[in-house]
């Protein structure tokens, strides 16, 4: 928690300081412009590259693929676009990172290789770690024949949910 404390108190501190140097060195006017331009430039730019990450999700769905790096991008996305919504220069050049595509791809990828996926597995009803082939979404698992798994037979059976913590 004092990371996170620090984070809050620094951050604003810093923005303030800043807004206190760039205007006495271009003017009240001239830095409020710049807050409210870089405002609707991240607007502008965040409905595109979200729009356009939300097409390549659908895609990967209806190939029956876990969008998973779109996803962290969309989250990326959303996190760009509070902070350029936030006032203060820091803020803006983070959320502009957040919002180009080459650093925006980076740090997907940076935050996919320290997270797991989990998804729902096709064999036994349990929950499997990838983000390998599936059946569609909403489709029936007994047909999925794109990975050679599922013949369509039905295996009638019983489970019982055992606790691995102990």
């Amino acid at each position: 928690m004092p990371i996170l404390f620090l984070l809050f108190v620094l951050v604003p501190v810093a923005e303030i300081a800043l807004f206190v140097q760039v205007g006495g060195f271009i003017g009240l006017v001239p830095t409020l412009i710049i807050v409210i331009a870089t405002a609707a430039l991240g607007t502008w730019l965040l409905r595109r590259q979200g729009l356009s990450t939300m097409n390549r999700a659908r895609n990967r769905l209806d190939a029956g693929e876990l969008p998973a790096d779109e996803l962290v991008e969309g989250l990326i996305l959303l996190v760009g676009g509070v902070l350029l919504l936030t006032p203060g220069f820091m803020t803006d050049a983070f959320g502009f990172a957040c919002l180009i595509p080459p650093s925006r791809r980076w740090l997907a990828r940076f935050i996919s290789r320290r997270v797991s996926v989990a998804t729902l597995g096709q064999g036994g009803g349990g929950f499997t770690m990838g983000a390998g082939p599936g059946p569609r979404p909403g489709g029936d698992p007994r047909s999925d024949t794109r990975s050679g798994r599922g013949s369509g037979d039905v295996i009638d059976g019983e489970w019982k949910e055992v606790d691995r913590e102990s």
